[in-house]
């Protein structure tokens, strides 16, 4: 359904805010950003974004917005092409051993970065803490996050906890209706929260640490 230019720029915003941060803005976030005289405002257009199925709203959460993939998928798709950014390719030189020395070798192949991101609902997040050091994702690396609901057993998830917190952790159902979000950390303790109050917004998909 066709938008108007100022339902258009509240559906950008929460786009750009989603693919800076890796979650919705609260409404507070979209009247600030956009200059919007009162939170009534915000609501009309929500509410007329919602109908036009652009967005889904949830309820007793104070970042309660699910913005339509389809639109989040299109909205990055015009400001990569904006941008003037080409796709990232690097050569792939060969294998390198981290125990005893392999020969080294010539090979004509790539690393096709945007293949690896094209056709998925993807953001990235930078990781606090040491909670998952086993799984060797560390304090300061960046996790490459496929935003889907759909995880299975032993998967590392994004999970909101109880409608406020986030939490990088292996994901498991218990059979008490739990769930357990499990830390790759010898001296740390699982989280056990009940079903209902565990979100899934997202599954690893790839690690990337910085050295400079």
């Amino acid at each position: 359904m066709a938008l108007t230019r100022r339902q258009k720029e509240v559906l950008d915003f929460i786009a750009g805010f989603v693919d800076k941060n890796g979650y919705c803005p609260s409404y507070e976030e979209i009247a600030t950003g956009l200059e919007l005289a009162s939170l009534a405002t915000v609501h009309k257009h929500i509410q007329t974004l919602e109908t036009k199925q652009y967005l889904k709203r949830g309820f007793n959460q104070s970042r309660s917005l699910e913005l339509s993939a389809s639109y989040l998928k299109e909205w990055r798709r015009e400001n990569t092409a904006s941008s003037g950014v080409p796709p990232v390719e690097v050569e792939v030189q060969g294998r390198i051993a981290a125990g005893a020395p392999v020969e080294s070798y010539s090979a004509n192949e790539t690393l096709n970065f945007s293949e690896l991101v094209s056709d998925r609902d993807l953001y990235a997040l930078q990781v606090r803490g040491q909670s998952m050091i086993e799984d060797h994702i560390c304090d300061g690396d960046y996790v490459l996050i496929e935003r889907t609901a759909s995880v299975r057993n032993g998967d590392i998830v994004v999970a909101l906890v109880k409608g406020s917190d986030t939490t990088l952790k292996r994901f498991y159902r218990e059979g008490d209706g739990n769930v357990r979000l499990q830390p790759a950390n010898s001296t740390m303790e699982p989280i056990f929260v009940p079903s209902q109050d565990v979100e899934v917004q997202g599954k690893l998909l790839a690690v990337l640490r910085k050295y400079r």
